[in-house]
């Protein structure tokens, strides 16, 4: 059966994270109708059996729409905690001491067990815990190899298992845990298409993470740690895109320190040809409200104008009230952004300046073609999709159609900016090339008769990474009548 799907008329790309609100297979297909380019499962909750039948739906959707559909599963990361307590919360006030110990006895108001030996090595005085994602602050006073002596700053109620943040220190904790190894495990196995690292700090946990992959999939890493932010260009250069994880981001560091940070990553990994999602409580009134607060708005605008490869839902879609709603408005907003006559000049406030190769020189050269010539489409020939991301990363004002003989390469286009990937039949000489770019042209709705088409792809064809033919090609309309 031959599809011929539709683009849809929006560049970013909308992340919907699955979960009990949504993860059954008419929840699935409503969100992708509404808007969902991608789906997140997230190993932080749920069992391997759950998040197998919600890839096998998604699998299953693919199919029925013949659109090329991207899973990306997020690792849950080395999450710190606390231990738990003997008469349930306990509260602390501003002034008192609390200990953290290796005592695995519950813990009371003066006191709680802390599971990880790492931390106190890492910590010395003067150093902040965050406890409850910030909502209680504590200050090191002094540390010993099995006792952490803290004053609280900030108090409030303390419960089992509540979440640690150390924001003033490099932690040694491996980026995968024993339980991300085997959920990695198991999503290579179900031929996810995206691996997100959680918790990032170093260039070796990315390194780490890529060597296990082996391949199978292309690596995310999330931005959540100010020491990963240090390093940003190293940690990027290593992945294959990044996200700005404004959840953690926001509690290990000041609320105001966020956004400046969030255009610092979105632009580096703009820079780098990297795609770059930007996540967490873009509408997260919409989890109980049919609509958004007009800040929410703005703010995945914001996102949208930045130039951003892909927005993200978090609990809108994976717990909310109102999941198919959310997508909707996200789509609405994002449609609103790009037909802002003002949207491409605020895109290109990011410079992205090609590397000193022929692939990067013909992708510059393409989106300067589109402006001149006013063509309606770049059609690109790639096997591994790095021509493509070449393309997107000069944000080109005309639809970016790609075509690839591997659907793997497809699926993973899911994040990419403004591209609509095909999975199709490898071309084996120049004349079929333009004929081939020609026919998915009019298959998928793009151009008419007097269009010009700018294609692009590699000689000798089928040889990855070799792109060093770019051709102009114009629709007539003895092609378009031998085509109905």
């Amino acid at each position: 059966m031959v599809h011929s799907f539709t683009p849809r008329q929006r560049k970013v790309r909308i992340l919907a994270t699955l979960g009990p609100a949504s993860a059954n297979p008419d929840m699935i297909s409503a969100l992708h109708r509404a808007g969902a380019d991608a789906f997140r499962v997230n190993m932080s909750h749920g069992d391997h059996d759950g998040h197998a039948k919600v890839i096998a739906a998604i699998r299953a959707l693919e199919k029925e729409t013949g659109r090329p559909t991207t899973i990306l599963v997020d690792l849950q990361g080395p999450k710190l905690r606390v231990g738990t307590f003997r008469q349930g919360p306990a509260e602390l006030t501003k002034g008192q001491s609390f200990v953290l110990d290796a005592d695995k006895a519950p813990g009371d108001a003066a006191r709680v067990h802390l599971p990880h030996p790492e931390l106190f090595a890492a910590l010395e005085p003067g150093t902040r815990l965050l406890v409850d994602d910030g909502k209680l602050v504590l200050r090191v006073q002094s540390v010993t190899p099995d006792r952490i002596e803290t004053l609280v700053e900030v108090g409030g109620r303390i419960s089992d298992r509540k979440g640690v943040n150390v924001p003033d220190v490099v932690v040694p904790l491996a980026a995968l845990t024993e339980k991300d190894r085997r959920d990695l495990a198991f999503a290579l196995d179900q031929h996810v298409d995206w691996i997100a690292l959680s918790f990032v700090q170093r260039p070796e946990d990315v390194a780490e993470a890529r060597r296990l992959i082996g391949g199978k999939a292309a690596l995310l890493v999330k931005f959540e740690k100010p020491s990963g932010v240090q390093r940003l260009e190293e940690i990027l250069e290593l992945a294959d895109a990044a996200m700005v994880a404004r959840g953690d981001l926001g509690v290990e560091l000041p609320p105001e320190a966020v956004p400046p940070l969030q255009k610092r990553i979105v632009a580096a990994a703009r820079r780098m040809g990297k795609p770059v999602v930007v996540a967490t409580q873009m509408l997260e009134s919409m989890i109980v409200s049919p609509t958004p607060t007009r800040a929410e708005v703005s703010d995945v605008a914001t996102a949208v104008y930045d130039g951003a490869d892909a927005i993200m839902l978090s609990a809108e879609t994976a717990a909310g009230a109102w999941p198919v709603e959310a997508v909707t408005m996200m789509d609405s907003i994002a449609r609103s952004v790009e037909g802002d006559p003002d949207y491409y000049r605020r895109l290109h406030f990011t410079e992205t300046f090609p590397d000193a190769t022929t692939a990067d020189a013909l992708a510059e050269a393409a989106g300067s073609i589109i402006g001149t010539i006013g063509a309606d489409a770049i059609i690109c020939f790639t096997a591994s999709g790095s021509t493509a991301r070449r393309v997107a990363r000069e944000r080109p004002g005309a639809p970016l159609l790609v075509l690839t003989p591997k659907r793997e390469a497809a699926r993973r286009m899911g994040l990419l900016w403004g591209a609509h990937a095909v999975p199709t039949k490898d071309i084996g000489s120049f004349e079929e090339m333009i004929a081939k770019g020609k026919r998915m042209a009019l298959r998928h709705g793009i151009g008419k008769s007097g269009s010009k088409l700018v294609m692009m792809a590699g000689v000798p064809f089928g040889t990855p990474g070799s792109t060093n033919v770019l051709h102009v090609a114009t629709l007539t309309g003895d092609e378009l009548r031998g085509y109905g």
